[in-house]
Formats: C-alpha cells, structure tokens, sequence
C-alpha cells in the first residue's frame, strides 16, 4: 500500500504493509504451532495462501515481482537506512530471496537479496525470478 502519510509522500511512493507484528519472522518454522490442520501447512508450503495478493497485483498494488510487502518492524530491525531502497519499488508476489532459499536463509541474506534485486532491476531479473518461482512453488522445498 502506498503510504501517503509519509515525509516523502509529495515525492516519491513509499510502500508499507500497515501490519501490526511485533515478534516478525523469528516466529515463523517449520512446526509454526500457530498452522493447526495439514490443509493450512500444504496451503503454505505451496505458497498457495497468496493466491488473494494477486487482487492486488491487478489493482496495481503490487508488482509479482518484487520485494515482499515488510511490516514497519521489519524494515526498523533489518533494513535501517536501507529502508528507503525498499519502499520506492512495488511490493511483490515474488522477489529474489523467495527463490533463493526462502524460509532457511537468514533475515540478513534475505535483506541483501531484496537490495540487490531492488538495485539491479532489469526485465532480465525479473524474468529469471518468475521462471524460478514456479518450481519453487510447485515443490514447496525452503517453506514453512
């Protein structure tokens, strides 16, 4: 969502995912005691739960490429100045660390992968991450 709030609002679009998540990824594994049924662990590991955003992405909300909507904290605790990188580019349904590892890579290299995929932009990269997301999905190896 484009947060018109901003500081910066008058000159360039800031993207924020208005989510209030304190505890972040840290409470994110593989037995996630919050993921009670079988169906709701097959529907995340396939990715298949973000299957709404793409309602999103028609609306023009968000690109299917790009870096994962962050929550405020998120961006605070990891990103630091480097915060403002993210927030000029669309959120998206796919970014470079989803296809480089997803849920085993620590929320360092995730950082680095959304800065360099947010840096080195081209219809290339983006391609390349599509191409790659759709094994990804389909095997559901590096989620939970």
């Amino acid at each position: 969502m484009w947060d018109q709030s901003s500081p910066q609002a008058g000159k360039s679009p800031r993207w924020i995912e208005h989510i209030h998540d304190d505890q972040g990824p840290e409470t994110k594994r593989n037995s996630d005691p919050r993921v009670t049924n079988w169906f709701a662990r097959f529907c995340r590991r396939h990715s298949l739960d973000e299957i709404p955003q793409l309602w999103h992405v028609i609306s023009g909300e968000m690109s299917l490429v790009g870096p994962r909507p962050l929550t405020a904290t998120e961006l605070d605790r990891y990103y630091g100045a480097a915060a403002n990188e993210i927030l000029q580019v669309k959120p998206g349904l796919a970014g470079l660390w989803q296809v480089s590892g997803r849920n085993r890579l620590s929320y360092a290299e995730r950082r680095a992968l959304d800065l360099k995929l947010v840096r080195s932009r081209s219809l290339r990269m983006y391609l390349q991450v599509l191409l790659q997301t759709v094994p990804e999905v389909l095997s559901g190896r590096n989620s939970w």
